[in-house]
């Protein structure tokens, strides 16, 4: 089995040729972009990825039935290896939510590329309960996993939802590798000795879910250290100092990545 560590351009800066350059030379194997938030053509980011060798992974948030399709058609154009959702909304119903899966599943199977649905706060897997609802409804249903979410929802590190963490890392086909706690969606700095339980906990996880890959046969995992600027990265008051070096963390916590499940 094949790691691919991605890098985020969320918190980046500068022009993109050159974000893109940057995430070349620093090693990674691709790039992860909303490509609605960039006002380059599809052509000269396809360009651009070709030109350095790195694979893309797209995504957009979605809130309604009625954009998934047009919405995954386009984003298909790109030739991504993944498409990553942020999908629907925290306070859909079960009846709601199931539709949007429908929709999506039926997309995704016309396509023939692999959709995975972040575990995202405000969205539909919010709790690690409602994602275990939808995967046990939805066998072909797949998950991009950002367990920081769940342990800043839960309000604490879930390890009484070992059935749920189960499940969910058997259907994880891409990783958000970002350690959270129990008051926010991501550390100051995850290479912080007092962050070492949250680090271990999401890092057991991740490692479960590349057991499961290499069980069943996958070829490739997908992992993107996403940590993100403020207002996620910590900022000292009155001045909104950042507290730490973004692309160290990110930088790191790939290394760390390539180390521990590779």
């Amino acid at each position: 089995m094949q790691l691919l560590v991605f890098r985020a351009l969320w918190g980046m800066t500068g022009p993109l040729p050159q974000q893109i350059e940057q995430v070349a030379a620093a090693g990674y194997d691709g790039f992860e972009i909303w490509p609605s938030q960039y006002t380059v053509s599809r052509a000269e980011l396809m360009s651009l990825a070709r030109a350095h060798n790195l694979k893309m992974i797209v995504g957009a948030p979605l809130v309604s039935t009625a954009e998934i399709a047009p919405t995954l058609h386009e984003l298909a154009e790109y030739e991504p290896l993944r498409i990553n959702l942020h999908s629907g909304r925290d306070n859909m119903s079960h009846d709601e939510g199931s539709a949007f899966f429908e929709e999506a599943l039926r997309v995704e199977s016309a396509l023939g590329l692999p959709v995975a649905h972040e575990t995202h706060r405000g969205r539909i897997l919010f709790t690690p309960w409602d994602t275990a609802f939808y995967l046990r409804r939805f066998e072909n249903l797949k998950i991009t996993a950002d367990y920081s979410h769940w342990v800043n929802v839960c309000e604490r590190l879930p390890l009484d939802e070992a059935d749920a963490l189960s499940l969910a890392n058997q259907r994880a086909v891409h990783i958000h590798g970002r350690v959270g706690y129990e008051e926010g969606p991501q550390v100051p700095d995850p290479s912080a000795p007092e962050y070492v339980s949250h680090l271990d906990w999401h890092e057991a996880q991740w490692l479960q879910i590349r057991q499961h890959h290499q069980q069943t046969g996958q070829a490739v995992l997908t992992f993107t250290p996403e940590y993100g600027p403020p207002a996620y990265l910590h900022t000292l008051p009155h001045t909104n100092v950042p507290v730490a070096d973004l692309w160290r963390i990110c930088l790191w916590a790939a290394q760390r990545a390539r180390q521990q499940l590779t």
